[in-house]
């Protein structure tokens, strides 16, 4: 997840929208290179969103299935399930590859006029991100449900006095707040993309014109803009919350300011 993040940050920000705006790059204009550039974009975004997702899935089943947890939560079911969404990820970005005009990376013109176009990028912005944003309230919900039912049943076996604490229950009310924070998170830096690709096509993608100032376009940006931010944030909620993944962090940030690594040891 967070190596297709970082690939989302360097495609889609750096090669192409920080190019379009401000260089101008010949090659990256050629159409080959522009085809590869889209395809990739495509694909690693589907692969953030989706590896998210597979990772939601993932920590529902942990807390709330424990007989399917003992036979899914394996190394060998996570490799297919990166597998499995890199290849579905990579069917789904090959119809874009024949949308592109010979030079300039713009759309053609059967790609805004076309019927079958037109369903095929309605049907694209309800595979992603919309059934993904389904998805992850669904598995988020099931979850806090499940941990709120069992800290009822956990306080009535443990029957404390209300001012005396349970660090258990303390965890899973953390938990609660971090999947309602990436919920939360995700649903609000998508709602934009998925506004504007359920109501219009996509304009001056390659910024030709720098100088729209229409609604809709300024709503594609913004959509732009917060997709690829999302890229980013929850890579960050999901590792910075979790205490191992801090001690390990800050084990590697000593060890960089250390001759030999020592201090880490």
């Amino acid at each position: 997840m967070a190596a297709a993040d970082l690939m989302g940050v360097v495609v889609g920000v750096i090669l192409e929208q920080i190019n379009f705006i401000y260089l101008f790059a010949d090659l990256l204009l050629m159409t080959p290179v522009c085809i590869v550039m889209i395809f990739l974009r495509i694909v690693i975004s589907d692969c953030s969103v989706w590896f998210t997702i597979a990772f939601t899935c993932d920590r529902y089943i942990a807390i709330c299935c424990q007989k399917l947890r003992k036979r899914y939560c394996t190394e060998r079911t996570a490799n297919v399930a990166m597998v499995t969404v890199g290849v579905l990820s990579c069917v789904r970005a090959i119809p874009y590859c024949f949308a592109v005009e010979p030079w300039g990376c713009a759309g053609k013109a059967e790609y805004f006029t076309s019927p079958v176009w037109k369903a095929f990028a309605l049907l694209d912005a309800i595979a992603t991100p919309l059934l993904p944003i389904c998805l992850m309230v669904l598995f988020n919900t099931l979850t806090v449900k499940h941990i709120i039912a069992a800290n009822k049943v956990r306080q009535g076996l443990r029957n404390n006095s209300e001012n005396q604490k349970d660090p258990e229950v303390e965890n899973r009310r953390k938990s609660m707040i971090l999947l309602f924070t990436l919920s939360a998170n995700f649903i609000i830096l998508w709602s934009p993309n998925v506004v504007h690709s359920m109501n219009w096509q996509v304009e001056n993608y390659s910024y030709s014109d720098r100088y729209f100032s229409t609604p809709v376009y300024i709503l594609q940006q913004c959509g732009y803009m917060l997709e690829f931010l999302s890229t980013c944030t929850n890579t960050c909620i999901y590792g910075l919350t979790q205490r191992k993944f801090r001690k390990e962090l800050k084990d590697g940030v000593k060890y960089l300011f250390t001759l030999n690594g020592k201090l880490c040891k």
